[in-house]
């Protein structure tokens, strides 16, 4: 069964971090595009970060604007997971964030393209 499921969602203060991991089973996830995508309330999805597979485009990671320089996006293929790193969390990072796949391999910041999809993680940035 094709499954993705992510965790490490939870409740933190401006300026805390959090490591979210996005855990897949039934296929391999090092052959595809992963992306992080999240959506506040009341807002469209909205993509974060994506980072191609080992065969495509070398592995290579890419970020939105408003989280350049904050979340790192990584791999570990002994454990078929990708982490999104999330450091000097802002109020306005607070969403549902979800984890996705991309069998072309290339990954894009839009949602359209993604095979498989996770159910999804509450982050709440909050004093």
């Amino acid at each position: 069964q094709v499954q993705l499921v992510e965790s490490g969602g939870g409740l933190v203060q401006p300026g805390g971090s959090l490591r979210l991991s996005c855990a897949a089973s039934g296929f391999t996830l090092d052959y595809y595009a992963v992306g992080w995508f999240r959506q506040g309330p009341g807002k469209e999805r909205e993509g974060v970060s994506y980072i191609s597979s080992s065969g495509s485009s070398d592995g290579s990671t890419h970020y939105a604007d408003s989280v350049k320089g904050r979340f790192t996006i990584s791999r570990d293929n002994a454990k078929n997971t990708v982490y999104l790193q999330m450091n000097s969390l802002k109020p306005e990072d607070t969403a549902v964030y979800y984890c996705a796949a991309d069998s072309s391999g290339i990954g894009t910041m839009i949602p359209i393209p993604y095979d498989y999809w996770g159910q999804g993680t509450q982050v709440t940035v909050s004093s």
